[in-house]
């Protein structure tokens, strides 16, 4: 939703609350009810100082009007996602957008057959990885696993660190890191 939307939205929300017509509104505040109604419905972004008048004479005031202490988003959709695909055709897909201000961050690698991720430094954090379909190489330090489809991962990310597709379909991977480092 665009930010006009959203504060026509919040607009009408408000004087709704407080009981007031477009016109009542328009009255107050020295504008058209045609000037309110377009704000309400997103086609016009009113200034700064309209915006302020508007709001006071709906009881409010500016910081309160653009505090969001509305519940955070629980459930994301496709659309929110966000996707980022590399040279070798491997994807990488953000599953909460917004997640780098949480403690992790879940994202979904789909890796082509036989490509892989670039090696990871060590940092802090943990990470956690289920394997939804194919089966990856995970190289950890020194060593190599094998993880299968149904198969999870978990380690404390002190050392060097990749995934490599294993087979010759392309494998999906459900990852978490703590925190978030993507």
């Amino acid at each position: 939703m665009k930010l006009e939307e959203q504060i026509g939205n919040k607009i009408k929300n408000l004087r709704n609350q407080n009981g007031l017509t477009q016109q009542e509104l328009a009255d107050r505040s020295d504008l058209t009810k045609g000037f309110i109604s377009q704000v309400e419905r997103g086609f016009t972004a009113p200034s700064v100082a309209t915006l302020a008048d508007i709001i006071e004479c709906l009881g409010s005031n500016l910081a309160d009007f653009f505090n969001d202490d509305e519940d955070p988003q629980i459930v994301y959709k496709p659309e929110d996602c966000f996707e980022k695909v590399d040279k070798a055709k491997n994807c990488t897909r953000w599953l909460v957008p917004t997640a780098q201000k949480n403690q992790m961050e879940p994202i979904l690698v789909t890796l082509e057959p036989r490509a892989n991720l670039p090696f990871d430094k060590p940092h802090e954090g943990e990470e956690f990885g289920y394997v939804l379909e194919g089966s990856v190489k995970l190289y950890f330090g020194e060593k190599v696993h094998t993880v299968e489809q149904g198969d999870s991962f978990y380690y404390s990310a002190t050392k060097r660190h990749k995934l490599e597709a294993a087979g010759r379909k392309e494998a999906k991977v459900l990852w978490v890191s703590t925190p978030p480092s993507f």
